[in-house]
C-alpha cells in the first residue's frame, strides 16, 4: 500500500508539473485550454473557472491539457445529436446539452442538424421533434457544451485556437512541458540537498557508514579513503562506487588510507537490485559539502550529470545498441518506484528528480505525438513559411501514437517478463 500511494504523489506531480507548462504558457498566448485533466478515464470530478474545465479522473497514470484547435480536440457534433439548448435573454445560446447524464429543464429540447461553432457561431436543427421547420440559433463567443460523459467545456472559437497563436508562442508552449520538468527536477535536487544536509562530494573519502552495513562489519569509518578496490585505482567517489557495483555477494580487496596509514582489508559488498540488475553495495555515502553555495548549486549540477547520463544512453540506443531492457513503463517504474520507498525519503525525493529528468527528455525526442515531435512541426512549419494542414498533422499523430502505443505494450510486456525472472 504504501508503494502505491509514492507511486501516485509520484506520478501524480510529474504529470501535474508537466502539463502545468502547457497550460500556463497556452493561457498567456491567449490560447484557449479548454480541460486540465489529472487522470485519464471516467470523470471523477469537475470544476470551472475562467473559461478552464479542470477535471480529476479515475485512473491515476498520465493527465492532459485539451487546447482549443489541437490535433487531440474534439470540438464537433455530429449531425442527428439530441441536444438541449439553454438561451439567454436575447435568445442566444449559452449552453448546448449533449448528455443524458446532465438534466436540463429549463432548455429547448433540439436535434442538431449543423453547427459551426469555430467561425460563424451556430448551430441549426429541429425543436421539440418538429422536422416541418429548421430553426437556426447564434451561440455566445464564450458558450458551453455538456459532453456525452457529463464533461462541460468551453467552445472553441478560431480566434483562441491553438493554430491561432504566432509560432514562437506556439513552440513556447509545446516546450513548455518539458520544461517545467527541467525547473522541477532542479528544484527537488535542491530540497534533496537539504534534506541530506549537504551535498555528496564526488572524492574517495567516505562520509556517512550505515549501521550493520558490509562496509561497517569490515571496520571501515567515516573519513577513511578508499584507493583501491581489487588493485583498480579509485581516486573519486564515482569510481569506488562503479566497481562495488560489479561485485555483488562476492568478496573484494580494498585498499585504504585510514588515520594516515594505508592498509588492504577484505569485505563482501551486499547484492541490491535496481530495474531487475543486481548491484554490489557497501553501505557508504560520499562525504558531504555543507555550504548553501553547495546545496544550492548541488540542483543544477545534478540535473547536467542526469542529463548527459540520459543523452549518452539514448545516443547508444541510436547507434544500433538498443534493447528494451534500456526502457521501463509503468510496470518498471512501479517497480523502481517499490525500490526506492524501501530505502527511505531521500531515495524516494531522488528517484522522483530523476524521472522528472527522464520525463522532460523523453518527451522531447522528435516523435508524433510528443512534444519533440509538435516541435519538429512548428520548426518545419518555419522554414516553410506555412503551417501543415490539420488533416496531415492529425495522420501523422495517429502514426506518432500507433508507434507509442507498439512500444509501450514492448516495453510493459518487457518489465513483466523481467518481475517474474526475479
Amino acid at each position: 500500500m504504501k508503494t502505491i500511494i509514492v507511486f501516485i504523489i509520484v506520478f501524480g506531480l510529474l504529470v501535474l508539473v508537466h502539463e502545468y507548462g502547457h497550460y500556463y504558457f497556452a493561457k498567456k498566448s491567449g490560447i484557449l485550454v479548454r480541460e486540465f485533466s489529472i487522470g485519464m478515464g471516467p470523470k471523477l470530478y469537475a470544476t470551472r473557472k475562467n473559461g478552464t474545465t479542470y477535471t480529476i479522473r479515475w485512473l491515476p497514470l498520465g493527465g492532459y491539457v485539451r487546447m482549443a484547435g489541437a490535433a487531440d480536440d474534439e470540438a464537433e457534433i455530429e449531425a442527428g445529436t439530441m441536444a438541449t439548448l439553454i438561451l439567454n435573454a436575447q435568445g442566444i445560446v449559452t449552453k448546448i446539452n449533449t448528455s443524458d447524464k446532465v438534466i436540463s429543464t429549463d432548455g429547448i429540447p433540439f436535434q442538431i442538424d449543423k453547427t459551426d461553432l469555430e467561425r460563424e457561431l451556430y448551430i441549426e436543427g429541429y425543436e421539440n421533434g418538429d422536422e416541418s421547420e429548421l430553426k437556426r440559433f447564434d451561440v455566445a463567443h464564450d458558450a458551453t457544451v455538456i459532453e456525452k460523459d457529463g464533461t462541460e467545456v468551453q467552445i472553441a472559437p478560431i480566434d483562441v485556437q491553438f493554430q491561432s497563436a504566432s509560432l514562437p508562442k506556439r513552440m513556447l508552449t509545446n516546450f513548455a512541458g518539458p520544461m517545467n520538468n527541467f525547473i522541477f527536477a532542479i528544484l527537488v535536487f535542491i530540497v534533496l540537498a537539504f534534506i541530506q544536509g549537504g551535498v555528496p562530494t564526488n572524492t574517495n573519502t567516505m562520509g556517512a557508514i550505515q549501521a550493520d552495513s558490509p562496509a561497517a562489519q569490515a571496520g571501515l569509518k567515516t573519513g577513511d579513503k578508499i584507493l583501491a578496490v581489487n588493485g583498480k585505482k579509485t581516486p573519486n567517489f564515482e569510481s569506488v562506487r562503479d566497481e562495488i557495483f560489479k561485485y555483488p555477494n562476492k568478496t573484494v580487496t580494498l585498499r585504504i588510507a585510514q588515520k594516515g596509514k594505508t592498509q588492504t582489508m577484505k569485505v563482501k559488498p551486499r547484492k541490491v537490485m535496481s530495474g531487475g540488475q543486481a548491484y554490489g553495495q557497501l553501505g557508504i555515502t560520499a562525504s558531504m559539502d555543507q555550504s548553501l553555495t553547495g546545496k544550492l548549486s548541488y540542483g543544477f549540477t545534478r540535473f547536467w550529470s542526469v542529463t548527459m547520463q540520459i543523452i549518452q544512453t539514448l545516443g547508444y540506443m541510436i547507434s544500433g545498441h538498443f534493447s528494451l531492457n534500456q526502457l521501463a513503463g509503468p510496470v518498471g517504474i512501479y517497480t523502481m518506484t517499490s525500490e526506492a520507498t524501501s530505502q527511505g525519503i531521500t531515495t524516494i525525493i531522488s528517484f522522483l528528480g530523476l524521472l522528472s529528468v527522464n520525463l522532460g527528455i523523453i518527451n522531447l525526442i522528435p516523435i508524433p505525438a510528443l512534444d519533440g515531435g509538435k516541435l519538429l512541426l512548428n520548426i518545419i512549419e518555419g522554414i516553410r513559411g506555412k503551417p501543415i494542414s490539420q488533416e496531415k498533422e492529425a495522420v501523422i499523430t495517429l502514426i506518432g501514437v500507433g508507434l507509442l502505443v507498439v512500444l509501450m505494450v514492448a516495453v510493459t510486456f518487457n518489465d513483466f517478463s523481467r518481475i517474474f525472472q526475479h
